[in-house]
């Protein structure tokens, strides 16, 4: 088995202790090759243990007492600590390990319903990992489950492994998973007894060239995810726990159901030379749902393992053939070649992806010179507040006279871009800056001595409480944050409108939040590596996302959209109650709250929720991270990541299950924040027949005995996300079911639910 991530350059053992090893290793680089995968065992153990540990447990009359006596006593002895002999191991030095990823015997029987041999299963295991722990090796695979019913046996053995002190604490072990095993089989396998008279039991392969024929069903597909993620809650999500993925079953049609092993720690992808097919020139490719799997698994770097590519088993290309085809796959990723675009949010976020940063807290803190360097490379969200200015002037009158107040102006970007909207518009216009940040304002001087002529009338001090010399038509202000308000726009701005004539207008006019169901052990894993306490798992994060998954799938019956709108704010808001200074008596007005039911579709784990939002600036000009709307309003905006909200602990989600998200945007004299919350629930008289997802299936059967749920109609103090429209773009009838709206509704049954999340702003708040 060999794998691929590059070529590197050969190694080169002490001169007269060149290998087997170092020969198969070296024959690889020189093929281009990056490392090979080589068991750390071979058939001379597997005989020794199956004497030790399966011979000497027979329970039939043993013709020889003596030998059997003698042979359980050696049994002991190995089960007390014992050791491989020389001609056990396929590696015993140091420097042979090097570039080779060791794999753990695949004939040990970690989950077998026999309990000694799950025992002896587990003390080989152990052996196995202190030898490659020895040889200080980085990676080791271990053999892939096979009985649902005892996973958890095999679970607790691989844990146990994890949690050996004795054992490098820096050697990664992954564990080989199927991408799918088809449901006969894994009957099969959950229901079959073992016996200690037999060997143990090798998982069946299909003869070379030969597949599945019949299409994957539902239960098919989850069932090897199940079994992964029993593994990984039971190991507690260790970061030294990852994930082999197996593709040598062919992958269905459907790929959605699969985005799920985005959202885990896949270090490898195991990719036999029989999952390939010819094509019309003989040569070896990948069938178009592999294909696309695959292009989209390479953003995350893992090494793909390729076996068996030497036994020709194509017409044309040889060995060569399919290394150059992964790396044909690489090449063509829509991922990678965002990546390596200048000017994609991509090849901007490198070094960023699931990297978690604390929001900005605007009103408490100074940004530094270099946080708004990093902000103004964005040329996509200036031009957007360019046009908006050039357009909100042409609505004006020609020949009247138009104040503009930029409110936090910062080192000046949407300052200059103001300017241009009004030399290119031809009206008279007077432009004022107003910023608080004192070293901000510094350059800002700089800026209108020597780029501006002094056409700028600056300000210092915050908008919430500075004096105007006169009022503004147009007040232009970028305070927004991820999920749109979490970094006080809606507080700055009501102090800003004291300074905005009656019929004026604010850019932005209008702004909302969405959210979406997130998995993500990787997040997961950042958030409780942060902090054993519940700070850390109460504070939203802003994070450019890449190994995750969204739950949700779109619209169906009482749930709403992919991903659901939260609330908005306008501005000017007209309804606010005054004090004589112009300001809001008090900030109620700006708490907001949002109760969302989302349809799951395939289970899975739910580890947080994924928040963006969109912008309505002026006419049909907008700003958006949404990830469903974003290229169509502001392709390529950099300037905002999606904010994370997690939860503790992770929510197991149901196929077909609902969830229901409440969320509050709260308020106080000193400070805003957010609480969370999820509840997790089935529809009674789900189906159970399964779906299949590939081609060959015709018909979908369905036995769901009730008739369709009646629509109701709530008032919420948000709009309902309609799925398609934006907030820039023609208007949409709102969504505004509720599944708990009227009794009518068939009840549903509750099967989870998370705890409150930072209740009365205990761990993570934004100051006033």
């Amino acid at each position: 088995m060999v794998g691929w991530k590059g070529s590197q350059a050969p190694i080169q053992p002490p001169s007269g202790s060149y290998t087997p090893i170092h020969q198969l290793v070296n024959d690889a680089l020189s093929k281009n090759y990056s490392s090979i995968c080589a068991p750390l065992t071979n058939d001379a153990w597997k005989e020794r243990w199956r004497s030790m540990c399966l011979r000497s447990g027979f329970s039939t009359p043993d013709p020889n007492p003596m030998a059997s006596k003698l042979q359980m006593e050696e049994a002991e002895r190995w089960r007390a600590g014992g050791c491989f002999l020389r001609g056990e191991v396929n590696l015993s030095r140091i420097d042979e390990a090097e570039r080779v990823i060791g794999m753990v015997s695949d004939w040990l029987q970690l989950d077998s319903p026999d309990e000694r041999a799950r025992y002896d299963s587990e003390v080989a295991l152990q052996r196995e990992l202190s030898h490659a722990s020895y040889l200080n090796m980085a990676a080791v695979i271990l053999p892939p489950p096979r009985n649902r019913a005892h996973i958890a046996d095999y679970a607790r053995a691989v844990n146990a492994c994890l949690t050996n002190t004795g054992l490098s604490q820096y050697m990664q072990l992954s564990v080989r998973i199927p991408i799918y095993v088809p449901s006969q089989a894994v009957a099969q396998a959950g229901t079959g007894s073992s016996t200690r008279q037999g060997a143990p039991a090798l998982h069946t392969k299909s003869p070379p060239g030969q597949s599945i024929q019949s299409a994957p069903t539902e239960v098919d597909l989850i069932a090897t995810w199940e079994m992964w993620d029993t593994i990984k809650t039971i190991c507690e999500y260790n970061p030294r726990l990852s994930l082999t993925l197996d593709l040598t079953s062919p992958l269905p049609a459907s790929v959605d159901i699969l985005s799920r092993w985005a959202a885990e720690p896949t270090r490898h992808i195991f990719l036999p030379a029989t999952s390939f097919i010819p094509n019309t020139r003989g040569y070896p490719v990948l069938m178009k749902p592999a294909q696309n799997f695959l292009r989209d698994m390479i953003q995350y770097r893992p090494t793909v393992i390729l076996s068996g590519t030497e036994e020709s088993h194509h017409s044309n290309g040889g060995e060569q053939a399919y290394p150059q085809y992964i790396r044909y796959l690489e090449k063509t990723s829509p991922a990678v070649q965002a990546m390596e675009t200048p000017g994609t949010v991509e090849s901007f976020a490198q070094g960023y992806f699931d990297y978690l940063q604390a929001p900005l807290q605007p009103l408490m803190d100074n940004l530094q010179s270099t946080t708004y360097e990093v902000f103004e490379k964005d040329p996509v969200k200036y031009t957007k507040y360019e046009d908006a200015v050039f357009k909100a002037l042409l609505d004006r009158p020609k020949d009247s006279r138009t104040v503009i107040c930029v409110a936090g102006a910062g080192r000046g970007p949407i300052v200059a871009r103001c300017l241009k909207a009004v030399e290119n518009s031809k009206r008279d216009a007077a432009v004022y800056a107003v910023e608080k940040n004192p070293n901000a304002y510094l350059t800002l001087q700089e800026r209108n001595e020597n780029e501006w002529d002094e056409r700028v009338i600056l300000l210092y001090g915050d908008m919430r409480t500075i004096d105007v010399p006169e009022k503004a038509d147009i007040i232009v202000s970028e305070l927004l944050g991820s999920f749109g308000d979490n970094e006080l726009s809606p507080e700055c701005l009501d102090g800003a409108m004291r300074f905005m004539k009656p019929d004026g207008i604010s850019i932005p006019t209008s702004y909302t939040a969405h959210l979406a169901p997130l998995s993500s052990s990787k997040l997961y894993n950042e958030v409780t590596a942060m902090s054993k306490d519940v700070k850390a798992a109460e504070t939203p994060y802003v994070v450019m996302f890449q190994a995750v998954n969204i739950l949700s799938g779109p619209a169906q019956g009482q749930a709403g959209a992919r991903v659901q709108q939260a609330w908005e704010f306008e501005h000017p808001r007209k309804d606010v109650v005054l004090n004589a200074q112009g300001l809001p008596l008090t900030n109620t007005h700006n708490a907001r709250s949002a109760h969302l039911t989302f349809h799951i579709p395939y289970a899975g784990v739910l580890h947080g929720l994924a928040g963006y939002f969109e912008a309505h600036l002026y006419g049909d000009v907008g700003l958006s991270i949404h990830p469903e709307r974003k290229d169509s309003v502001s392709a390529n905006m950099l300037s905002w990541f999606p904010i994370f909200f997690p939860f503790k602990d992770p929510l197991y989600l149901p196929g077909k299950a609902e969830l229901d998200v409440s969320i509050w945007r709260l308020t106080d004299k000193r400070k805003v924040w957010y609480e969370w919350y999820a509840e997790s629930f089935l529809q009674p008289y789900i189906s159970t027949a399964p779906k299949s997802l590939g081609k060959s299936s015709a018909v979908s059967h369905s036995t769901s005995a009730n008739p369709p749920l009646p629509t109701t109609t709530v008032k919420v103090d948000a709009k309902a996300d309609a799925g398609s429209g934006s907030p820039m773009l023609d208007d949409v009838p709102s969504r505004t079911s509720s599944p708990y709206a009227s009794p009518a509704v068939e009840p549903r049954i509750k099967v989870g639910q998370t705890a409150l999340h930072n209740p009365g702003g205990r761990s993570s708040w934004i100051g006033l």
